[in-house]
């Protein structure tokens, strides 16, 4: 496929196997990746979208609507488009309806869980409650360090995590200088030695 919505698409997988797609977009102000070789105008400047692929994508469609404030945007042949108000980075999920597809297994080449940005604890609590109401089985508030999030299964089979924005991965290095370390959160640094030893290098 090399095209959808109208928009040039570059379908591949990474060395793990994973799905991953380049796509071309007009109004798309963020700031892109540029190095000698990859100029501005062809430069990645970030997540497009994610794109879920369900057998059954009617009850995921419903939760996204009437539970989480999506609107359908587009459809497109097998593939819904939605959006979370306005377009923008961030805002955007696809479904894609593969009757055929087998269930997904966790494991390397898999996304473990789609996960939504909210504005605050409290309208994270809100929600909660709203999807409690709802029938869904929600975690408790889980403390991430550098954001707080709940977990809940869909009933399409859509683990989807929701987290507050707050405190942020600034919490405990400045901005100019995230991604030049290895941070963990205080409950990991026992294992550092062992992840450190894990992660391939890194070079910048």
């Amino acid at each position: 496929e090399t095209s959808r919505f109208g928009e040039p698409v570059l379908s591949f997988h990474d060395r793990s196997s994973l799905e991953l797609e380049l796509v071309g977009v007009e109004a798309d102000d963020r700031q892109p990746w540029t190095t000698d070789e990859i100029s501005e105008s062809i430069g990645v400047r970030g997540l497009h979208s994610v794109t879920i692929s369900l057998t059954n994508p009617a009850p995921t469609l419903s939760l996204l609507t009437e539970g989480l404030g999506f609107s359908v945007v587009g459809e497109e042949g097998s593939r819904i488009r939605l959006d979370a108000g306005e377009w923008g980075p961030g805002r955007r999920l696809e479904i894609l309806h593969e009757p055929e597809r087998e269930p997904g297994v966790n494991g390397i080449g898999t996304v473990h869980h789609v996960a939504l940005a909210i504005s605050d604890e409290a309208a994270q609590l809100r929600l909660r409650a709203q999807l409690l109401d709802l029938g869904f089985n929600v975690s408790p508030v889980r403390d991430r360090h550098y954001f707080r999030s709940i977990y809940f299964s869909e009933r399409g089979g859509v683990l989807f995590e929701v987290a507050t924005l707050s405190p942020g991965f600034t919490v405990d290095e400045p901005l100019e200088a995230l991604g030049r370390q290895l941070k963990l959160p205080d409950w990991e640094e026992v294992n550092r030695s062992e992840i450190e030893r894990a992660l391939p290098p890194v070079e910048y």
